[in-house]
C-alpha cells in the first residue's frame, strides 16, 4: 500500500486518551493529523470508554485543543450501553444508573426511565420500584451503596450492562481503579456476568460506524492500547491503526498475539496524511519496509538497513509476528525488540 491512509477510508473512529491528548495537553501531531483527515472529507467519531463524562464535556475539551467537531461526533460507552438497552427493553423501561452524569444522560436520551441507588434503596422515594436493567459506568462518586443496589437489582433478575471493564484509569497522579474494578466488586455478589459494550467488545465501534454512516471495512479505528482499542477493532473486523503515543509500547505490539494485532502501525498521527509504506514478506520470514529489513529466527532478531521510524516499526513488528507464528519464543527476543524500537534507539 502506497496511498495515504486517509484515501483508503471513509471514516475514522478515534480513541482519546493517549491518542488525541494526555491529560490536558494534545499529543504531538494529533491535532494536525486529524484536522487534515477532516479537511480531506473523512468524518471522525471520537469514541471513549470513559462513561462518566457527557459528550458535551468531551466535545468542549477537544474543541479547546483545536479540533473542529460536532456534538454527535463524540461517542461514549454510556451511549453504547443505553442504545443496547433501548433496543432490548420495552419503551420507557426503568434502568438503575450507576456512575457519573454521562450514564444517566445517555439513558434519558434513549427514552428510558432513570433511577439512582438512593431512589430505590429502602426509604427512598422509589423504594420497591421494579428495575429492569442496570447500566454500570465509571463515576468518581460511586459508593458502596450504589454497588450494593446494583447487586440487589441484578440478583432479582435485572439485566446488567457494563460500559467497560478497564481495570485501571490513567490520571495525572498515576493509575486509579477503573470501572472494571467496580464491576468486579458487584460480580463478587452476583452469579452472572455483565454484558460489556465498551472496547474491546464490538458495540461501541459498531455504534460509532452507525453514527459515521460508514461500512465497517471502510472505517479506520485508531488507538494506543492493544487490549482495548486494537483488540476491539479486531473483534469488530474494523481495520486498526496503532500509534505509539500512549499505553502500549512498540515492544508490546511486536509481541502481541493475533487477537490484538492492528492492521496498520505508526509512531504518531502524521501517518494519516503520508503515503503508507507497507511491509513486504518473503519465504524466509523476513519483512521489508522501505529501507529496513527484519527477520526473527533461532531466537535472534536481525535488523538491517536505514529507514524512517515508521518503517522500522513496521518491519520489526511484522518479523516478530511471523516468527512467533512459526513457534519462536517471544521472550527470547524481548530485549532485542526493545533495543530496536525504543523511541531513542535510533
Amino acid at each position: 500500500m502506497t496511498q495515504r491512509l486517509i484515501d483508503a477510508f471513509d471514516g475514522i473512529v478515534c480513541d482519546l486518551d493517549g491518542v488525541v491528548y494526555r491529560g490536558r495537553d494534545a499529543v504531538p501531531h494529533a491535532i494536525a493529523g486529524l484536522d487534515g483527515a477532516r479537511r480531506a472529507g473523512l468524518r471522525i467519531a471520537y469514541a471513549t470508554n470513559n462513561a462518566s463524562r457527557p459528550p458535551q464535556e468531551v466535545r468542549g475539551q477537544l474543541s479547546d485543543l483545536g479540533l473542529d467537531l460536532e456534538l454527535r461526533d463524540v461517542v461514549t460507552s454510556s451511549q453504547a450501553g443505553a442504545v443496547h438497552l433501548a433496543e432490548t427493553l420495552p419503551a420507557g423501561a426503568t434502568v438503575l444508573a450507576i456512575g457519573g452524569v454521562g450514564v444517566a444522560q445517555a439513558l434519558e436520551e434513549q427514552g428510558l426511565r432513570v433511577v439512582r441507588a438512593a431512589d430505590v434503596q429502602e426509604g427512598g422515594p422509589e423504594h420497591g420500584t421494579h428495575v429492569e436493567a442496570v447500566l454500570q459506568g465509571l463515576g468518581t462518586d460511586v459508593s458502596w451503596r450504589d454497588l450494593a443496589q446494583a447487586a440487589f437489582a441484578i440478583a432479582r433478575g435485572a439485566r446488567w450492562v457494563a460500559t467497560n471493564v478497564d481495570t485501571t484509569l490513567p490520571t495525572h497522579q498515576g493509575l486509579a481503579p477503573g470501572n472494571g474494578a467496580l464491576v468486579g466488586v458487584v460480580r463478587h455478589a452476583v452469579d452472572v456476568d455483565p454484558h460489556v459494550v465498551g472496547k474491546p467488545e464490538s458495540p461501541l465501534y459498531e455504534l460509532a460506524a452507525r453514527v459515521l454512516d460508514t461500512a465497517v471495512p471502510r472505517t479506520l479505528a485508531i488507538g494506543d492500547r492493544l487490549d482495548t482499542d486494537l483488540a476491539g477493532a479486531v473483534r469488530t473486523r474494523m481495520p486498526g491503526l496503532y500509534v505509539a503515543t500512549g499505553v502500549s509500547s512498540p515492544r508490546d505490539v511486536a509481541l502481541a498475539g493475533p487477537d490484538e494485532r492492528p492492521r496498520y502501525l505508526a509512531m504518531d498521527l502524521r501517518a494519516l496524511l503520508e503515503p503508507y509504506v507497507d511491509v513486504e514478506a518473503d519465504d524466509t520470514g523476513a519483512a521489508t519496509c522501505g529501507g529496513v529489513r527484519a527477520r526473527l529466527a533461532s531466537g535472534t532478531l536481525e535488523v538491517e538497513g536505514d529507514g524512517t521510524p515508521d518503517e522500522r516499526l513496521r518491519a520489526v513488528v511484522a518479523a516478530c509476528w511471523a516468527g512467533v507464528d512459526r513457534g519462536e519464543d517471544p521472550a527470547a527476543v524481548e530485549q532485542q525488540v526493545w533495543d530496536e524500537l525504543a523511541p531513542d534507539a535510533h
